[in-house]
């Protein structure tokens, strides 16, 4: 958000409203308001890789998230690096059998 902490064209004061607003209008509205920019995106950063996740989890996720006081994204980097060593934990385990997954 800009220093005054108001989005230029919504006037919202936090992301929470920002996406409110543009859930609910088009850029077509303001076109008139926008200036042409100029910007590069490093393609080769391979930080972060993403997947598709149902929208009722996504939901569900979003919540939870709330609730921790984190984004969903550093909820569900928690929760599945916990799944993780929890799989890697049972697989060192002698004599259990693996189950396919």
């Amino acid at each position: 958000m800009p220093e005054d902490n108001r989005s230029s064209i919504s006037g919202s004061r936090s992301y929470e409203e920002l996406a409110d607003y543009w859930d609910h209008h088009s850029l077509a509205e303001h076109w008139n308001e926008t200036s042409a920019v100029e910007f590069e995106v490093d393609m080769q950063q391979k930080s972060s890789i993403y997947f598709p996740v149902a929208k009722f989890l996504a939901e569900d996720l979003r919540a939870a998230a709330s609730l921790y006081g984190v984004s969903a994204e550093t909820l569900l980097n928690i929760w599945l690096q916990r799944c993780v060593d929890e799989s890697r934990k049972n697989e060192a385990q002698p004599g259990e059998s693996r189950r396919a997954g």
